[in-house]
């Protein structure tokens, strides 16, 4: 598998990033695009659950906020979309908006 399959796939939910985990672990060049875009991803997952349990309790304690944040819930899923984008075009570049956070953050990945 391509490292750019290998890097696009971290960002299609946990059980994607963790089967490029597993591919990358196993893999004997390491390549660093897909160490990047692991680590890109693994912060988008965690923003997204943070996102996700922030919203459950706006939700319920200002209801009539249900539809407006019901657009925020899809920036996620937006920035997924981009982080796979970059991935297939093999660049490093940052997630829009949460990507700089996560930037060398997850010192496991290099190893």
């Amino acid at each position: 598998m391509q490292n750019k399959t290998i890097a696009a796939i971290a960002y299609v939910t946990l059980i994607g990033w963790i089967i490029a985990l597993v591919k990358f672990k196993n893999s004997p060049d390491k390549s660093p695009l897909v160490r990047y875009h692991l680590g890109q991803a693994l912060g988008l997952i965690l923003i997204s659950i943070l996102l996700s349990i922030a919203l459950m309790v706006v939700i319920r304690i200002v209801p009539a906020l249900g539809l407006v944040l019901t657009f925020v819930s899809f920036i996620p899923m937006i920035l997924m979309i981009l982080g796979i984008i970059a991935a297939l075009n093999e660049t490093a570049k940052p997630l829009p908006i949460i990507g700089k956070l996560f930037e060398e953050k997850f010192k496991f990945l290099n190893a």
